[in-house]
């Protein structure tokens, strides 16, 4: 038996070690802790498909593996994480419209979870989606909704943080990036043929863009990188065409 064929699907499990640990912090409301772990298990998720290539071990149990894995990391912990800041604003606001009904509004941020479901299984039967994608990736959509408690916790720009302590905010986002996910929109993806400038201006302006926004805006750049990969990716379609 050949140890390294078995490499990549040990590191896919790693990514669902992850999300397991933080679908419990995000049911605690931890949200700290439950974003660590998601941006851990991502890169377990990003290191999982380098080392199917590596190795040219790639198969249909890898594929399964990685959306079974991404399922609980990017989606489950995403609807819980969504689900608790609704329903912490709701029960911060008195006499509001949803104040009589805080689990019911809450709800509705599982329906992250069902989009990404969705999401993923659609990803595995379509084989367009081999050199770019189509509809935002589950991991970009967790990365979003994971920065929304830390820029809470972290930020003291007065205007984000009106917006995330608003429950029609955080609704609309939930409805947006559900559809975005499974939206026919080609995005670009970061994965390199070549390095020249050329071939892959867009992903590097992108990347310069994003490194930019880190440096100067912190956890408020999160969910600002994934409004500009999919204007972006928008821009870049309407040339194509």
């Amino acid at each position: 038996m050949k140890i390294k064929k078995h490499i990549p699907n040990l590191i896919t499990l790693g990514n669902l070690f992850c999300g397991t640990i933080a679908t419990i912090y995000a049911v605690q409301a931890d949200f700290v802790f439950a974003g660590l772990f998601v941006i851990l298990g991502i890169v377990f998720d990003f290191f999982d498909g380098f080392a199917a290539r590596l190795f040219n071990v790639s198969g249909e149990l890898g594929k399964q593996l990685d959306s079974l894995a991404d399922m609980v990391t990017s989606g489950v912990v995403p609807g819980i994480i969504m689900l608790k800041l609704i329903e912490l604003n709701t029960m911060n606001v008195s006499n509001s419209f949803f104040g009589n009904s805080i689990l019911g509004i809450s709800l509705v941020g599982l329906v992250l979870t069902l989009g990404a479901c969705y999401r993923l299984a659609t990803f595995n039967i379509d084989t367009r989606q081999s050199d770019s994608f189509i509809g935002l990736p589950t991991p970009a959509m967790s990365l979003f909704v994971i920065s929304l408690p830390l820029i809470q916790e972290y930020s003291n720009i007065e205007f984000a943080l009106n917006l995330i302590t608003n429950n029609y905010f955080l609704i609309i986002i939930t409805i947006l990036l559900t559809y975005l996910m499974n939206a026919q929109l080609p995005l670009f993806s970061l994965k390199f043929k070549d390095y020249s400038v050329k071939n892959n201006l867009i992903k590097y302006v992108f990347l310069i863009a994003s490194l930019l926004m880190i440096i100067f805006l912190q956890y408020i750049s999160i969910p600002l990188i994934i409004i500009v990969y999919v204007a972006l990716s928008v821009i870049s379609n309407f040339s194509k065409k």
